[in-house]
């Protein structure tokens, strides 16, 4: 079912040599990064949707784990374009797969197949340790992935069984769909009524998970869960949770999908973060999402449906996508792929994650409440809310990272981050002032 490291590398036969190169003259060019972030900024509030207010800088350029803003200054990317640049930035095998394919065929529908497509679906089955009979239906991002996943789950039974159930704190995407199963008031709110029929548990809750089987539990369609929720905090499931969640779904004849979209693809030191021993306890889902980090930075997702049963429930004309599996995207995913393995990357994030929660737990600072996290996937949880104000201030400093929620920075660097790096991130991390206070934040 798999590909060697080397043909998910590999440039598609004829490559962009076959085509002749453009002219200087008759090229035409991208915009110039010519101007200041402030003025890039007042452009950006004239033309672009007002959806993630201003940004916090116009960003031209990057190279491995940094970028470069419109006015020169260089930030260490400790967020990765929020766990998407696995392989950081500008990275040499990337961008030749993605050039050489995009010069040979670059978009195809899907009345018609290419050996990337085809490729990339093997790949990922083979990663998922899928059985015979699996399948794999290729998106343009994880929302749309997720959303496949809720009209198969509808599907289930012939669409009887009206219970789905998520967990506090989920989040699974914006769409109407995705949005139903994630938990945030604040993101669901403007958009009710949403589809119905999705409840929520208290996140690890085991005794709140058997009571939602306990009563109706031959009426729930599926259970989905983040094996480790990034956006409400890099909150890892505890150990056993998992292990009963496809006891009960398995009794009842639920579907369990994992929603791997951000843990998944070597985030967490393993390829999804359910493989982990602790964290999955050796069970096989019934469905996978995917995205970000599959594609190094290239946009591309997919839903893994885990034996023919589950990959039978989307028929002909059921669900479709007009860029899921493109060509470029799939070869993006296929060369991501294809250099973690070569460059043993997985090791490497799992030892370099261990090593920096362990620095930043040494810092001493009392503001440090706790840090945690898997692989890369880390939250510096701080002793007040005042995560935006520190986040801010690391952005002064240098550095790119996230307040996911009012008291926790979340990180999620490139895999080609060295130790050296982000050791000056660190020593940040010890200097903040241990008194600094929530109304300090401006």
């Amino acid at each position: 079912m798999t590909t060697t490291p080397d043909q998910a590398v590999a440039a598609p036969a004829g490559g962009a040599a076959r085509h002749r190169a453009v002219d200087t003259d008759e090229a035409l060019p991208l915009p110039a990064a010519v101007g200041s972030v402030a003025q890039w900024t007042d452009r950006y509030t004239h033309a672009v949707m007002d959806t993630f207010g201003p940004p916090q800088r116009v960003l031209v350029r990057g190279e491995g784990p940094y970028v470069w803003d419109a006015d020169g200054k260089r930030y260490l990317d400790l967020l990765g374009g929020i766990a998407v640049n696995s392989l950081g930035h500008a990275h040499p095998t990337l961008t030749a797969a993605v050039s050489a394919q995009l010069g040979t065929l670059g978009h195809i529908s899907n009345f018609f197949s290419s050996p990337a497509q085809i490729a990339l679906s093997e790949r990922l089955l083979g990663l998922a340790d899928a059985p015979e009979g699996s399948r794999v239906f290729l998106t343009s991002s994880g929302t749309e992935a997720n959303e496949a996943a809720l009209k198969l789950t509808r599907r289930h039974s012939a669409g009887s069984r009206p219970r789905v159930l998520a967990l506090e704190g989920a989040f699974h995407g914006r769409s109407m769909g995705a949005l139903s199963l994630t938990h945030k008031q604040a993101y669901r709110e403007p958009f009710e009524p949403l589809p119905p029929g999705v409840e929520f548990l208290p996140f690890g809750d085991t005794d709140a998970l058997r009571a939602a089987f306990e009563d109706d539990g031959d009426q729930v369609a599926a259970l989905f869960v983040e094996p480790i929720q990034g956006e409400a905090g890099v909150r890892t499931l505890p150990p056993g949770y998992l292990a009963l969640a496809r006891e009960l779904t398995t009794a009842h004849g639920a579907l369990l999908v994992l929603d791997e979209v951000q843990s998944g693809m070597g985030r967490t030191g393993r390829w999804f973060a359910h493989q982990h021993p602790h964290i999955g306890g050796g069970i096989r889902p019934d469905v996978v999402t995917v995205a970000k980090g599959l594609g190094g930075g290239f946009p591309v997702g997919g839903l893994v449906a885990l034996g023919p049963d589950v990959a039978a429930l989307l028929g002909r004309g059921q669900h479709g996508t007009t860029f899921g599996g493109n060509p470029v995207a799939s070869a993006a995913a296929l060369a991501t792929i294809g250099v973690i393995e070569r460059d043993g990357l997985l090791a490497h994030v799992t030892a370099l994650g261990e090593r920096l929660r362990e620095r930043l737990r040494s810092t001493g600072n009392p503001l440090v409440r706790e840090v945690r996290g898997e692989g890369l996937l880390i939250a510096v949880e701080l002793a007040r809310p005042v995560a935006a104000q520190v986040a801010a201030h690391a952005l002064d400093a240098g550095f790119v990272v996230n307040a996911c929620t009012p008291g926790t920075l979340r990180l999620a660097p490139p895999f080609v981050l060295t130790d050296e790096q982000v050791q000056p991130f660190v020593d940040l991390v010890a200097s903040l002032p241990a008194g600094l206070a929530p109304e300090e934040t401006a």
